[in-house]
């Protein structure tokens, strides 16, 4: 069986809430020798972004979102006990500090990413949603993380973050903490992490650990934002190239179990 047939089989197990069904499939592929990291980023995330998906174009009605997006949540919740109970990752020496948005859906995905950053070496903390702005800045200012890391799925979220981002330059009292976003509103609208500002984006969790610890030291340069700010041309600055694959060869993880 495929992954994108387990993807579905899943998809139609977390709508109806069907939590036997859905937790016979995982079990299967551990049962398989698929590890928890490929659980988490080749099954769990895109079947969570199915969801999403489908839920923006209303074409999931609101019970079928709220069965899906809770049970979800508990088997990332068990998945990630099982990796980060497993993993055997030395620490990369730096500190995240982490939130979200407010929604159940920015939780989720949050989720997912912080415990793959934590299973890679990270010493996370996740302050999940619905935290003031002005709490964010202190406690950054206060603890100097190594990355600020902001996870965003709705557009209704960007404002904070912008003027959150914005503050943070302005008064530079973090000039060592990376800003790092990702999150559903970035991958649907390209550029537009790289013009409020951030320093690193990522589109899928197993790209985010990998820029974050192959691109440390990447920041965003003076002209590059353009959110907020009359619209001038701007130097080309170098891309690095996106991997999304070393974090799940350092494990030697197997890949979703392709038996019929």
């Amino acid at each position: 069986m495929n992954a994108e047939i387990l993807t579905e089989r899943l998809f139609e197990a977390l709508i109806t809430g069907n939590r036997n069904a859905a937790r016979s499939l995982v079990e299967q592929q551990t049962q398989a020798g698929v590890s928890q990291e490929i659980l988490l980023t080749d099954l769990f995330w895109p079947t969570f972004e199915m969801i999403e998906k489908l839920h923006r174009d209303d074409q999931v009605s609101s019970l079928a979102y709220n069965l899906s997006t809770r049970l979800l949540r508990v088997l990332v919740d068990q998945c990630s006990r099982e990796l980060l109970a497993s993993s055997d990752a030395e620490s990369v020496n730096r500190t995240v500090f982490a939130c979200c948005g407010p929604s159940e859906s920015s939780e989720l995905g949050a989720q997912m990413g912080v415990d793959l950053l934590e299973a890679a070496g990270f010493e996370v903390r996740f302050a999940g949603g619905a935290v003031p702005i002005d709490e964010i800045r202190e406690t950054v200012q206060s603890t100097q993380p190594s990355a600020l890391l902001m996870f965003c799925s709705e557009p209704a979220d960007l404002p904070d973050i912008r003027v959150l981002i914005d503050t943070l330059h302005e008064i530079g009292a973090c000039p060592n903490t990376q800003i790092v976003v990702g999150g559903g509103v970035f991958n649907r609208a390209e550029g537009l992490a790289e013009e409020i500002g951030a320093d690193l984006w990522a589109s899928h969790p197993l790209e985010l650990v990998d820029r974050m610890i192959d691109e440390a030291t990447v920041r965003a340069t003076e002209d590059q934002r353009t959110v907020g700010r009359t619209r001038k041309p701007a130097a080309k600055t170098e891309t690095k190239t996106k991997t999304k694959g070393k974090a799940a060869a350092k494990t030697a993880a197997k890949p979703v179990a392709k038996a019929a």
